[in-house]
């Protein structure tokens, strides 16, 4: 089990930015966000919340368990 989440659609289809300039709306560095991205770091609650604050957006909007 793990999470997942669809920060990669939300950036393409409401944004239409690429990974760097999303990165720096969301106020992460642009490495951090493509791990972030791609699911390949785990994050914190905090950091989940504050990306979801940031995009106005409840956290279970981005981010699911699978």
């Amino acid at each position: 089990m793990g999470i997942r989440n669809r920060l990669k659609e939300i950036r393409m289809k409401e944004y239409m930015l690429s990974q760097k300039e999303f990165a720096e709306i969301l106020g992460v560095l642009p490495d951090n966000y493509s791990r972030i991205e791609n699911n390949k770091t785990q994050l914190s609650l905090e950091r989940a919340i504050l990306i979801a604050k940031k995009l106005n957006k409840k956290v279970e909007d981005i981010f699911e368990v699978e």
